[in-house]
């Protein structure tokens, strides 16, 4: 498959050149709140071009999974009707943190262009930023002068931000020949047809403030992206890019779903196989990456699109959830290079399923709401439908807008726009996540210097909690200080250290720097900026200054219940994929010395039966009391490996560390336990949803679990202590219980029913003839349901009946009046008369014509409401 070939001789391409081959980032983005999806090569570099981070290589390539669906790059609503714009596409790029630059760049952009992609070198115009005369003179030496085209900053000048890193471009475009256009070079061609930009080089050579200005950075780099689908649309000579390989094999698997031959060239029907082609990829994709349709940010997205190709489908006759019937062919074009897809496949298509039913419901509906909907606008005086409706038809039931127009026209009526864009506006900002700003905080940037002086500090608590190390920094009140002294609140560094800074979900160490002349209680560790260890917490003995050594003592037994934490951490991750699958993948952790907590992708509730098969998993591998390895390995031999579990969001550097169980490997920087045996018990203490598709494990390990064993054993003896038998007899005894209060009930129950009827035949005697008509007001000992019960008796034996029943319950007053159907004729209403009494005893009430009632906080003036009543009643009947 030429994508396939495409993507990996790239890769090799530049991993032949000096380049670490680093593996797509997710399209999900855990660790970057600024980013609603990954929509560039260069996302999970961010942090190394804004000088937060260095990795251990200086030249990377990648063939990154990119969704643009929100934000400044949006492409949804253009999909299906243009020849280009897709929300899922594979960006090929090759970046440079400081090494080469534009000369090395270029010369590597011409050669895979004319090597790798096989482009005829007469057809490849670059492009360049007007006022880079350097690009201009390298170029040169490759291609005629002509051929090079200066734009202007709208096309060829890359920025990060307002502020931060920035820099020119370079783009190459291809020639399609003239059957596309008669422009004569790039700048010419308005409609981008003819010359087809499928490469962007940006050299980010400056810095630029707030004030606008531009200084040059310390270190340029390289940033280039090629979008794979483009370069395969050109080397197949299609005019759109629903004729490249992986598309085309989707619409393929569409028209057999849907019995229906697909024609690019038929307006009315093309588009629906393009958006369903493209929409597939864009669900399968977030979804193997940890997304979930629902009502929030992401999720939202997601419910939109599924939605969208959806409701494309019934425009060429799919009526049934079919998306789940096309996944197959996607993870057989894609799966091989991103195996992620191939091990959600299955919790993908129970989604996808779930999601479509829900909405062909919602769809049903649809209908006729918007028969109301035109209803309604015909009866308004300005003859629109109304801003609110049109964007529930929108964005509930899947009308476009352009629809929703259309049939406004046809029906002589106009959209209330303005009202609408507000809302759609609105939802666009639901959609996305709040947009952050790209400049380093004062504070990192305090840090960044200290490093770059100073070096990072060596960890070397994976063995030990005692050491000896040099203060290198003191921090106090966000400045550097020379000297602590007693009382201090502040950060201490130093040069090695055996505290664990907080991190990948393991809390930080807590102890104390000492010698026999000071202590430093150390209450938190954390890393403010990458290789950079704070000791956190106060000066409680005598001064510190620079350059001092102390005695490191972290608190070995709080470490201890932490490792046993951590290490179940991982037992517990492998448990819940036996028991429930490969797709289960961490969503987030915390380990601290009471407790774990796990989160994990998962789109079912939980039994309390398979909680019980994960906990007895975990703690059989305890027992076994196996050795816990760890070692570094190189990351490419770690992307070769589909045992060892990576986590999404994380960086990962040229070298890594693994924990090692033999039946559990994971990528992990925490400290853990030598042998399994050490953690002692593992106990889980909840588990429940705590968003769309993700759930969450708390438990306990070691003496905490000990400590929730006897509690719920506690509980145990306390409840057989309160039903006077043995624990070991509860359930016997608790049953005999309630099988005897249940008799009792019955008996009680019997006994009233007896009582009303004898109560029902006494009070017979008591009605009165108002007008003719039977009548009857009594106040008796009975609850509110045993009221209704009364009544219904009395009613079966005295009809017709104008019945008042009055209870003093608890010291309130509850009242209650039945009116026989046929009185209701003659204007007798039960509602009616219960609005009049009720406030002589002090509240309120309601109902109907044939039965009403009321409370009140005032039973003495039961009385006064029975004289009330009658003399409504009388008047009614006059």
């Amino acid at each position: 498959m030429l994508s396939q070939e495409i993507r990996r001789k790239f890769l090799n391409y530049f991993k032949e050149r000096g380049h670490a081959v680093i593996a797509s980032s997710p399209v999900v983005p855990h660790d970057d709140p600024t980013l609603l999806f990954t929509n560039a090569g260069m996302n999970q570099f961010k942090d190394v071009f804004l000088g937060k981070s260095a990795r251990d290589y200086t030249r990377a390539a990648t063939a990154q999974k990119c969704i643009r669906v929100g934000g400044k790059h949006n492409d949804l609503d253009n999909v299906g009707h243009t020849s280009r714009h897709l929300t899922f596409f594979e960006m090929l790029g090759n970046f440079s943190f400081g090494d080469y630059f534009k000369k090395e760049a270029i010369s590597f952009a011409w050669e895979v262009s004319t090597k790798v992609f096989e482009f005829p070198e007469e057809k490849i115009w670059p492009t360049i930023f007007e006022n880079d005369d350097e690009a201009f003179e390298l170029w040169k030496q490759i291609v005629p002068e002509k051929r090079i085209t200066r734009l202007g900053e709208k096309d060829n000048f890359w920025a990060m931000g307002d502020t931060g890193p920035c820099g020119p471009c370079s783009e190459l475009y291809l020639d399609r020949g003239p059957q596309f256009g008669d422009a004569r070079n790039p700048k010419e061609d308005v409609t981008g047809e003819r010359y087809l930009e499928f490469w962007n080089l940006v050299f980010m050579q400056f810095n630029r403030s707030t004030s606008g200005e531009l200084s040059p950075l310390p270190k340029q780099s390289i940033d280039t992206g090629a979008g794979l689908e483009r370069i395969v649309s050109l080397k197949l000579g299609v005019d759109t890019l629903f004729g490249t390989d992986i598309l085309r094999s989707l619409i393929a698997e569409v028209e057999t779903i849907s019995k229906r031959k697909y024609d690019p060239h038929n307006a009315e029907f093309a588009p629906a196989y393009h958006v369903i082609a493209d929409h597939i990829r864009s669900l399968s994709f977030a979804m193997a990456d940890g997304a979930q349709p629902s009502n929030l940010d992401r999720g939202y997205v997601l419910r939109k699109l599924l939605r969208r190709a959806v409701r494309y489908g019934r425009i060429i006759g799919m009526q049934d959830p079919f998306l789940a019937q096309i996944l197959p062919r996607l993870v057989k074009e894609m799966g091989a290079d991103y195996p992620e897809l191939k091990n959600a496949e299955a919790r993908i298509a129970e989604v996808l399923t779930l999601e479509e039913e829900n909405f062909i419901r919602t769809l049903k509906r649809g209908g006729n709401i918007l028969s109301s909907v035109i209803d309604q606008a015909r009866q308004s005086a300005q003859h629109k439908i109304s801003g609110e409706d049109a964007f529930k038809l929108k964005d509930t039931y899947g009308f476009p807008l352009e629809e929703i127009l259309l049939i406004a026209k046809d029906t002589g009526l106009e959209v209330h726009l303005e009202q609408f864009q507000i809302l759609e506006k609105t939802a666009r900002e639901k959609s996305r996540s709040a947009q952050a700003a790209h400049h380093q905080l004062a504070e990192e940037n305090l840090f960044k210097e200290f490093l770059e002086r100073e070096g990072p500090t060596v960890f070397k608590g994976f063995q030990a909690t005692m050491g000896t190390g040099r203060i290198i920094g003191l921090v106090k009140e966000g400045k550097f200080v020379d000297k602590l002294e007693i009382g201090d609140e502040a950060m201490v560094f130093l040069d090695e250290t055996t505290f664990y800074a907080e991190k990948g979900g393991q809390v930080g160490d807590t102890g104390l720097l000492s010698d026999e002349h000071l202590i430093f209680k150390v209450t938190d560790c954390k890393m403010p900026f990458p290789g950079v260890i704070a000791h956190i917490g106060t000066m409680e003995k005598g001064d510190l200054i620079i350059s001092q050594t102390v005695h490191i003592s972290v608190d070995s037994c709080r470490r201890q219940t932490i490792m046993g934490h951590h290490t179940a951490t991982h037992l517990l991750h492998w448990a819940l994929q036996e028991v429930f699958g490969s797709h289960i993948r961490q969503a987030g952790s915390l380990v601290e010395p009471d407790r774990l907590r796990f989160d994990f992708h998962h789109h079912k509730s939980v039994t309390h039966q398979e909680l019980r098969q994960v906990e007895e998993l975990v703690n059989e591998k305890i027992r076994s009391n196996q050795a816990v390895a760890a070692y570094e390995v190189p990351y490419e031999e770690v992307q070769k490996k589909g045992e060892v579990k990576q986590f999404f969001g994380d960086k990962y550097g040229s070298v890594v560390r693994v924990v090692d169980i033999d039946f559990s490997k994971e990528l992990c920087g925490g400290t853990h336990v030598h042998h399994l045996g050490t953690i002692g018990l593992f106990r889980i203490l909840k588990e429940g949803s705590i968003s769309a598709g993700i759930r969450r494990i708390e438990a306990v390990t070691g003496k905490p679990a000990e400590e929730f064993m006897y509690a719920q054993e506690n509980l145990l003896n306390d409840c057989a202590a309160l039903i006077k038998t043995a624990p070991s007899k509860i359930i016997e005894t608790a049953s005999h219980l309630l099988d005897e209060n249940k008799r009792l009930l019955l008996e009680i129950k019997n006994y009233r029913r007896t009582a009303i009827k004898q109560t029902a035949q006494e009070l017979l005697s008591q009605i009165e003839s108002l007008q003719g008509i039977s009548f009857l007001a009594s106040e008796i000992p009975f609850s509110g349901e045993e009221l209704g019960l009364l009544a219904e008796e009395l009613l079966q034996k005295k009809n017709p009946l104008i019945l008042l029943l009055g209870a003093n319950i608890d010291g309130r007053a509850q009242l209650l009046v039945r009116v026989s159907p046929e009185l209701t004729k003659r204007g007798v209403s039960a509602v009616q008369l219960i609005k009049e009494i009720a406030p002589l005893i002090g509240g309120s009430g309601g109902g109907k014509a044939e039965s009403a009632q009321a409370g009140g906080k005032d039973p003495s003036g039961m009385v006064n409401a029975f004289f009330k009543a009658k003399e409504s009643v009388l008047q009614i009947l006059s």
